[in-house]
């Protein structure tokens, strides 16, 4: 994916703006976003939901496998788990991602989600596995 499409899906994607995620560092070795926590991120007792944090674990982690791709190549999410550490209800929540492999045919990346306390509410690994294009 060329630089201008990159910085123009980050942009303009409507899941991206819908959930208020903007990112802060796009490295081939380090991916931080942040995300507020509202009404928009709740499951139904009032707390970020978990899938949400799976969901911002998956687009740092794809965001990260991406920028490490070989030409020809792009990332394609296969697996992806975490634990849910700590609930939140408000604030804004950082996720950083980091290489734990880069393959020529895989990447795994960590994602640990903190609060605005440095407090670890989620922790994800993410498997993407390298398919020609």
């Amino acid at each position: 994916m060329e630089e201008q499409d990159l910085n123009s899906w980050l942009e303009d994607s409507p899941i991206l703006k819908h959930l208020g995620v903007e990112f802060v560092e796009l490295d081939p070795d380090k991916v931080v976003a942040t995300m507020p926590v509202d009404e928009r991120h709740h499951q139904p007792l009032g707390y970020l939901h978990g899938g949400l944090n799976l969901f911002l674990a998956e687009t740092v982690g794809g965001l990260g496998a991406l920028l490490n791709s070989p030409p020809g190549k792009t990332p394609f999410g296969s697996e992806v788990n975490g634990s849910h550490l700590r609930p939140r209800r408000s604030g804004t929540v950082t996720a950083t991602g980091t290489p734990v492999h880069k393959g020529s045919n895989s990447q795994v990346w960590e994602i640990k989600i903190h609060d605005e306390d440095e407090k670890l509410v989620s922790i994800s690994r993410c498997t993407l596995t390298l398919v020609d294009i």
